[in-house]
């Protein structure tokens, strides 16, 4: 998962014109929508709809949230970021696809050990009105540029660890739900075709389902197919703040916010980065009221969307993925109800699959140029689990990582 920065700063006049939308007319919609972007619209929904649901789950049981609170997790980040995702892909005439901050997931996965659940919901609306007025000072290109990303993956590729640990102990404790569905997807990933017809996260969780109910462990518990959201009471205290809030900020406008507009920008489009910001500030806001973490600009769903058609047209995929997050949302329960209902194995590949490759790309983005001492550091301290003051690690791995390399590193090393 890497992510293309620019240093240079932007006048406002010049930044907006780049940002100025030109919604299409519903005719030229239809005019434009395609079977290929289509299928591309449904390939982005469904590995957002797959693997990064399991980060969810993972990190949610693990701090110990029911499955109603689950539920209303899933709800918000695909009905709300559903919504979103359609309406900017319509009035900017390209693939802005919205969904939530994964590494935020993890973090907050990790906080929930000491934090309570209110008082993450009130770290969220804290993080939700810093990405707003960010966003609107329209500073985030020269915030993103401060913050040298090789450290920021590196902290990133310390959250992400866990899902990579966790993928092998579950190969080895559980071999009849792991082994086929690493094998499925071994396959589909070698064989471009294959893959492209069948994403490999997916063929993961057909193998993986079919050999649950092989096995006779599958039982679904519960009743209710539509969503019904909770709204949740947040409770601000200092201790969530200053764990949550920098961390959540980094993860949405640094690493996911920049991943998926270097994408679009790869593809010929002109991502409103600033407007975005905005947007996620905004959004994020009623996610919370549901329980839902920060939204972002996401990089991997604009990925699939920006391969689907020929640019022109690639607004109509991300209208179609928006679409159809919106029914994923509505029907969240049911989707919470059979992750939970298989063994934790199920999960547990599924996740560590899903981010096998974004762990990759956080590995060779720290450690592949500059600042590799200071991004060193930032792993360690991120990977250790410290948490002085009551802070969780990732938040002293990157402090950690950004004085070490002040320090300890030369400026040739630093800037390359």
């Amino acid at each position: 998962m890497t992510s293309t920065l620019t240093t240079e700063t932007e006048s406002p006049s010049h930044r907006d014109r780049f940002e100025r939308p030109s919604p299409a007319r519903p005719r030229q919609v239809l005019r434009d929508l395609s079977g290929s972007s289509v299928a591309g619209g449904v390939v982005g929904l469904v590995f957002s709809a797959t693997g990064p649901i399991a980060v969810i789950l993972s990190a949610g049981t693990h701090g110990g949230l029911s499955s109603g609170q689950l539920a209303s997790w899933v709800f918000g980040v695909f009905f709300l970021n559903g919504i979103l995702t359609a309406i900017a892909s319509w009035v900017y005439r390209q693939p802005l696809a919205f969904f939530w901050t994964i590494p935020g997931t993890v973090v907050v996965g990790a906080s929930l050990d000491h934090l309570s659940w209110p008082e993450v919901l009130g770290a969220f609306v804290v993080t939700a009105l810093l990405i707003l007025a960010i966003g609107l000072t329209g500073w985030v290109r020269t915030i993103m540029a401060a913050l040298p990303m090789p450290i920021v993956m590196a902290m990133v590729a310390g959250v992400f660890l866990r899902f990579g640990l966790d993928l092998v102990t579950a190969t080895g404790s559980d071999a009849l739900v792991a082994v086929p569905m690493i094998a499925v997807f071994v396959l589909l990933s070698a064989f471009p075709g294959a893959g492209r017809a069948v994403p490999p996260i997916l063929g993961a969780l057909v193998a993986g389902a079919i050999a649950v109910a092989a096995s006779g462990r599958f039982a679904v518990a519960g009743s209710g197919w539509l969503a019904e959201p909770m709204l949740q009471v947040p409770e601000f205290s200092w201790r969530a703040i200053t764990e949550l809030v920098v961390p959540l900020a980094i993860t949405v406008l640094v690493v996911q916010n920049g991943q998926g507009t270097a994408v679009l920008k790869q593809a010929g489009h002109r991502p409103p980065t600033n407007v975005a910001a905005v947007l996620c500030g905004l959004w994020s806001l009623p996610a919370a009221a549901v329980g839902a973490v920060s939204t972002c600009l996401t990089g991997p769903t604009n990925a699939l969307l920006v391969a689907s058609t020929e640019r022109s047209r690639q607004y109509t995929a991300g209208i179609v993925c928006g679409a159809g997050a919106v029914l994923v949302g509505l029907f969240a329960p049911a989707f919470v109800r059979f992750m939970l209902a298989t063994p934790p194995a199920f999960i547990a590949v599924l996740g560590g699959l899903a981010m096998l490759r974004a762990l990759q790309g956080a590995f060779v983005t720290a450690f592949q140029t500059t600042y590799t001492l200071g991004a060193l550091v930032a792993f360690l301290v991120t990977v250790s689990g410290v948490h002085p003051l009551n802070i969780n690690s990732a938040f002293w791995g990157l402090l950690a990582g950004v004085l070490t390399s002040l320090a300890l590193e030369s400026r040739r090393h630093r800037t390359g």
